[in-house]
């Protein structure tokens, strides 16, 4: 299974799918499916980003020498940040081709060998994650809020119904994603093609007419902006970060186009075309200060308005979609992972295994961001809350960018602390601006970030401790095959499979059939599956068998954490005692346990009833593992914590 482009293959190289790097037309048809997918979130800033400066809660002054020392800050933001940090560095940190901060999470796990560092390093992804959810609602709000105010450039009547009709977009865009998922390939690319070239002619034109503009380039102008406005000008750094927000997001699409088709879109399209809008808007603003109400629409002629609105909302929308996708597979690493209870992952198309839907996720951001809308009406005080929850998962990034810079790329010690503390340090610096927006609203992304927190330790934790309990309480292995020696049991015709999640000791599925059913099938296997912290596991490295004796077997099934586990399918052809599996002749016995809250388990009791609620409401292995209906067998058992 593979995440894929439409009609573009995925690749695999070695032991995993690794993409090679593409070539032709191969590369042009990924670096246009980016457009969308990977720099939609980035290409949508120049809508709200600049007028945020002079219009938020902390502006600066309307005068010159602040327009260029804001768009000196703002070119260098996007040169150092997304351009050096992420393209020059972090792209290079991948877990076998798979970005973002769970696979380079597992990267830097197996590199620290003192328990309490390695703990500590699993808290900071798993707050890295939570935080990029938290603020994941507020990304597709504040997009279509900013394009959709465009229409309040043609009567101020229409500024009620902005909020409106950005509620009705949002809820149309899921509702068309939850029937079929929109298909990110090529065909839609070309609209975020035309979206850059339409912000770059726009911003060139007006930077032609007032071309001083370009002095902004040197950094001077960012430093004498410091100077100048003191306290005022750090804090609107909250402001220039908008500029950035879509970089951890590219980090995590990183699998699914390769770095090269990325870089090359940055270097020769979305780079230059968000410079030339940036700068175009402020040689407005110099040229007309009242231009500041809406400097991103007010750089089209009156004539082409009406359908830059309409591209622009578009654009919006897609990118919105794009974020959403993003949360799907980060929900489907999470899960695989151990980091969250299983969630039904339905794939909308049969071609295509990385296009996938998770009905909760997509709900969940329907309504949070719809709630997000409501609460804030527009995008300038949407902005005013925007940003925090997203620098400091850059933060976490980077952070852990440290030690697989060592190990990965070579780095010595001076090297790797030298350039993680430059952008540790640049990164700090925009999560200090950006904490004063927490009373403004911050603290939304803050709160959704801390409960997706609490939900994955509790659920992680939970987990571990629970396997401990199991594993204690199972009868050893080798004592329940000698005492089936010692004294045979009634065997019947066919293949029972015990999915086991203790892999040393009996299946207590087994010993509850046994219990109740006084008899044994002629072929038993004891079925693990298991998660490795790899994106994907070839096939030839998939089954793993091992013989036992009296007509017992293990398998092992091994899977990438950017796969769905698929049993039957990856059983097909697997010869058990030297005969094929027949699923008609399978049976699966599943445990289906319920969990009592005891206080006992070694969290607090609050945490053991979520636990115990997570896992009520996970969905079923059956489910899960893609198990034919007619061939499982269920079995209860309580289990006090």
């Amino acid at each position: 299974m593979s995440e894929v482009v439409e009609g573009i293959p995925a690749f695999e190289s070695g032991t995993a799918r690794y993409p090679r790097e593409p070539r032709g037309r191969e590369l042009l048809l990924l670096s246009v499916a980016a457009l969308s997918i990977v720099y939609g979130d980035i290409g949508t800033s120049p809508l709200y980003a600049l007028r945020v400066c002079f219009a938020g809660r902390h502006a600066v002054p309307l005068e010159p020498a602040n327009v260029l020392g804001l768009l000196s800050l703002i070119f260098w933001t996007l040169v150092l940040v997304v351009g050096v940090k992420y393209h020059g560095w972090i792209l290079r940190l991948h877990n076998r081709g798979e970005g973002g901060i769970l696979a380079l999470m597992e990267l830097v796990r197996p590199e620290v060998r003192n328990r309490a560092a390695r703990w500590i390093v699993g808290v900071l992804g798993l707050l890295g994650v939570a935080l990029f959810y938290g603020d994941g609602i507020m990304t597709p709000a504040i997009s279509v809020l900013a394009a959709v105010e465009g229409l309040e450039l043609f009567s101020p009547v229409t500024e009620g119904v902005v909020a409106s009709l950005s509620i009705v977009l949002l809820f149309l865009l899921f509702f068309i994603q939850s029937r079929r998922k929109p298909r990110f390939g090529p065909a839609v690319g070309l609209v975020m093609l035309l979206w850059f070239a339409a912000i770059a002619a726009l911003g060139l034109v007006a930077i032609l007419r007032r071309p001083e503009v370009l002095r902004a380039i040197d950094p001077r102008y960012a430093a004498g902006f410091f100077a100048r406005n003191g306290i005022p000008g750090f804090l609107v750094l909250g402001a220039v970060f908008l500029v950035a927000t879509g970089g951890e997001a590219l980090y995590a699409d990183m699998g699914r186009f390769g770095k090269r088709p990325m870089r090359l879109d940055w270097m020769l399209l979305v780079g230059p075309a968000l410079v030339l809008n940036y700068f175009g808007q402020g040689a407005l603003l110099l040229t007309d200060p009242r231009a500041v109400r809406n400097p991103f629409y007010l750089l089209a002629p009156e004539w082409m308005l009406v359908p830059f609105v309409v591209l622009a909302t578009i654009a919006a929308l897609l990118a919105s979609q794009a974020v959403v996708s993003g949360a799907f597979s980060l929900t489907r690493q999470a899960v695989q992972l151990g980091y969250l209870p299983r969630v039904n992952i339905r794939h909308t198309s049969s071609a295509e295994m990385g296009q996938i839907y998770i009905r909760g996720i997509s709900w969940t951001g329907i309504l949070g961001t719809a709630a997000i809308i409501v609460l804030f009406r527009n995008s300038t005080r949407l902005a005013d809350a925007y940003g925090v929850a997203i620098a400091m998962t850059m933060a976490v990034t980077t952070a852990l960018a440290y030690t697989v810079s060592r190990t990965a790329l070579g780095w010595g010690r001076v090297k790797s602390v030298t350039i993680t503390g430059f952008f540790l340090a640049v990164t700090l610096a925009f999560v200090l601006a950006n904490l004063v927006k927490i009373p403004q609203g911050g603290w939304l992304s803050l709160s959704a970030g801390a409960v997706t927190f609490t939900l994955m330790t509790t659920w992680s934790r939970g987990r571990r401790i629970l396997a401990k309990r199991l594993e204690a309480d199972t009868l050893p292995l080798d004592m329940f095959l000698d005492g089936v020696a010692r004294k045979p049991r009634l065997r019947v015709a066919g293949t029972a499979v015990f999915m086991d999640r203790v892999s040393t000791g009996t299946p207590h599925t087994l010993l509850l059939n046994l219990r109740h059913n006084k008899c044994m099938h002629e072929r038993v296997v004891f079925l693990s599956v298991t998660t490795e912290p790899v994106p994907f596991v070839s096939r030839r490295r998939r089954v793993e068998i091992q013989p036992l004796k009296e007509g017992f077997h293990r398998v092992n099934l091994r899977y990438g954490f950017m796969q769905d586990p698929n049993v039957p399918k990856a059983l097909e052809g697997v010869k058990i005692a030297g005969r094929k599996f027949d699923m008609m002749d399978t049976t699966f016995f599943l445990g289906r346990e319920t969990l009592i809250p005891r206080g006992a388990l070694g969290m607090p009791i609050w945490r053991e009833r979520l636990f115990a609620l997570m896992s009520r409401n996970a969905t079923s292995a059956m489910a899960f593992f893609r198990l034919p209906p007619n061939r499982v067998v269920e079995l209860g058992a309580q289990i006090e914590l």
